[in-house]
């Protein structure tokens, strides 16, 4: 029998609550960030880990994907934090499953966009899924840059290198989205993350509302910074 809520629910506390998109060049430390994660998972798509320890179930098509979604369904683990690595690949894992059941080349084959439709649909019912599952959720992704015509000219904006449908829904989704990159200042090249949104990058956060306060626009890509960064209370801003 269904019941209409009568209180109001809390907003969650705890960084394992909450969905994440990161995404940055190849080798930037994407993948070292998230290892520091609580008890994390690792869904392997490509090499990348070996200098890494950390739990890692390989993951080379949409099938053995479904399958480690169920396992982890079950709860039948320790694991806190799912990590996908990469999202991209897991995306195309989806079409190539959906091209060979539909017995096409392309998902331009199929008329009317159906080919696209399904493997969106297939890809949006296994991830939403899995983002209700209650773990803490991490999408890395590599880095596209696209033009974007503004009113006076055309720049080039870092995006998550997901094809466009994957990555609309993927943003849509998640609570905080991260970019890292490298950045030359008077003292060298650092590598930073960028948590909010610019017309230079994706980014932006969710989670300001249940903490009262925003995230520094930029941190150094160094996980224990970040943590601190979530957790403290006040409102601190870094440009670099």
């Amino acid at each position: 029998m269904l019941l209409l809520p009568t209180e109001k629910k809390e907003p969650k506390k705890k960084l394992e609550d909450y969905s994440i998109l990161l995404y940055g060049q190849p080798k930037i430390g994407k993948s070292t960030f998230c290892s520091q994660m609580d008890n994390p998972l690792f869904l392997a798509t490509e090499p990348g880990l070996e200098a890494l320890s950390v739990y890692e179930a390989k993951v080379p098509d949409w099938t053995t994907f479904l399958g480690y979604c169920s396992l982890l369904e079950k709860g039948d683990h320790s694991f806190k934090t799912i990590v996908i690595d990469t999202v991209d690949n897991v995306w195309k894992s989806c079409s190539e499953y959906i091209k060979e059941r539909q017995g096409i080349q392309h998902e331009s084959d199929l008329a009317y966009g159906k080919g696209w439709q399904m493997v969106k649909d297939e890809f949006f019912r296994a991830i939403r899924k899995l983002s209700l599952l209650p773990y803490g959720l991490v999408f890395i992704s590599h880095v596209d840059l696209i033009e974007v015509k503004t009113r006076v000219s055309t720049i080039n904006k870092a995006v998550p290198s997901i094809p466009k449908s994957g990555r609309d829904l993927v943003l849509a989704m998640v609570d905080l989205i991260l970019y890292a990159e490298s950045v030359v200042t008077n003292e060298g090249e650092i590598r930073v993350l960028r948590t909010g949104p610019s017309e230079n990058w994706e980014g932006g956060d969710r989670t300001e509302h249940a903490f009262g306060r925003k995230l520094p626009h930029t941190l150094p890509l160094d996980f224990g910074q970040f943590q601190s960064a979530f957790y403290n209370q006040t409102n601190q801003e870094e440009s670099v």
